[in-house]
């Protein structure tokens, strides 16, 4: 089997992985989450809320209805181990212009408990681009905080001072025979993708053509989510699929 281990050795440390952006030191978390403690900031990318009810009211596919609970449940802890004074969601938060209205109460409930005493900023997404006031949080296309440039989708070609979400990042590694498909965070010092956080969202492999434009010939590193932590990969063992 692929036993990925971080390059590091105390467990409790696995779960995470230190990122640099533009000099700013970041926290990527095994979820998907990314904190910047300079900012007391946590982000998260392509929660897609509301996407079985979605697919479930176009009646082209039966999906379970628990996508949003398990996403808020998970935000929810990743909230409760950083304590942010913000979060920053970066874009199709939900999956369609109507996933606010179709939130359970429960679920409701749920997101404001995650928003209380803290500042929460909804990226509004290409799935998103107008938000109900029913969610709570400000609205913005993007935003900058200490020079770094948060939105949606990456600015086309190559850029840097930018944390944007909307690929979706996968990685696929295969070796001694045995093949491991997961999420990611993809970046060059300059940029950063982050990896879908929501229950329900698939991945795009970082060697398709969409992110060439980003990182041309300048090469990129590669955070794969595992069960128990968050590993660096070579990307000489990344494969296409």
């Amino acid at each position: 089997m692929l036993n990925l281990k971080p390059e590091r050795y105390r467990l409790g440390a696995y779960g995470t992985q230190p990122i640099s952006i533009c000099g700013k030191a970041f926290v990527a978390d095994r979820t998907g989450a990314l904190y910047w403690p300079g900012e007391a900031t946590l982000v998260v990318a392509d929660l897609h809320l509301e996407k079985g009810s979605s697919y479930a009211a176009a009646g082209t596919q039966m999906l379970p209805p628990y996508d949003t609970r398990e996403t808020l449940l998970r935000l929810a802890r990743v909230i409760d181990r950083y304590e942010p004074a913000t979060v920053i969601a970066l874009g199709d938060s939900f999956h369609d212009a109507d996933g606010c209205g179709r939130m359970s109460d429960d679920d409701l409930a749920i997101l404001h408990i995650c928003q209380e005493d803290r500042r929460w900023l909804w990226i509004a997404g290409n799935h998103d681009p107008a938000i109900s006031e029913r969610v709570g949080g400000e609205v913005r296309q993007s935003i900058e905080i200490a020079g770094l440039t948060f939105r949606h989708a990456p600015f086309p070609g190559r850029a840097t001072h930018e944390i944007a979400g909307h690929l979706h990042p996968a990685a696929r590694l295969s070796l001694y025979g045995h093949t491991l498909r997961r999420a990611c965070f993809i970046g060059n010092g300059r940029r950063l993708v982050l990896p879908a956080y929501g229950a329900m969202t698939g991945g795009l492999n970082v060697l398709d053509p969409a992110f060439a434009p980003l990182f041309g010939n300048d090469g990129f590193a590669v955070w794969m989510l595992g069960d128990e932590g968050l590993y660096p990969v070579a990307t000489r063992r990344l494969t296409e699929d």
